[in-house]
C-alpha cells in the first residue's frame, strides 16, 4: 500500500494546501494530513481548532485521514507505516528549504521518499503566514481558506 504523510502546522490550513492533497490523490492509497505539533511553538489557531479544520475539510475525501503527531515526521512516517512525505513548492526558496529536510529524513527514516508537487500558479502565492496576517488585521481571508473552514472563522 502506498501511503503518504503530508506534515505540517497548518496554522490556518488554505486552499493551496488541499489543491497538492487534491493532485496528490491518484498517486498513494491513502494520504495522511498530519498536523505538527511542537509545545514550544505559539500558534495562531489552537490545537483543536486546526484539527477541526482540518477534518471538516478532508471528512469528504475518502482516501485522506487527518492525525496530529509530536515526534520527528520521520519516525510518525514509520509509525503509520508511510514510504510517502508529500510536501508543495510554491518558489525556489522553498526547494532550497525542503530539499535540505528531505534529504535528512531520507537517511533518518529508512529511505523515506519525499514526493515534491509544484504549487499551482494560483495558490503560489498561498501561505498561511499571509492569511494568519490578514485575519489578524481584521480582513477577510475567505478567498484563501476552504469554504469548510471560511465557515469555522
Amino acid at each position: 500500500m502506498r501511503i503518504a504523510v503530508f506534515p505540517g502546522s497548518f496554522d490556518p490550513i488554505t486552499k493551496g494546501h488541499v489543491d497538492i492533497v487534491e493532485r496528490a490523490l491518484p498517486l498513494f492509497d491513502k494520504i495522511i494530513v498530519a498536523m505538527g505539533v511542537n509545545s514550544e511553538k505559539r500558534y495562531f489557531f489552537d490545537q483543536s481548532t486546526r484539527l477541526n479544520f482540518l477534518r471538516a475539510t478532508f471528512q469528504p475525501y475518502e482516501k485522506v485521514e487527518v492525525d496530529t503527531y509530536t515526534q520527528l515526521t520521520a519516525f510518525y512516517c514509520q509509525e503509520k507505516g508511510a514510504g510517502f512525505l508529500l510536501r508543495g513548492l510554491r518558489n525556489s526558496i522553498d526547494f532550497s528549504y525542503e530539499n535540505t529536510i528531505a534529504n535528512l529524513n531520507a537517511t533518518i527514516g529508512d529511505d523515506l521518499e519525499t514526493v515534491f508537487l509544484m504549487a499551482d500558479a494560483r495558490y503560489s502565492c498561498y501561505s498561511s503566514t499571509v492569511v494568519r496576517e490578514i485575519i489578524k488585521g481584521g480582513g477577510d481571508a475567505s478567498i484563501f481558506l476552504p469554504a469548510s473552514v471560511a465557515k469555522l472563522i
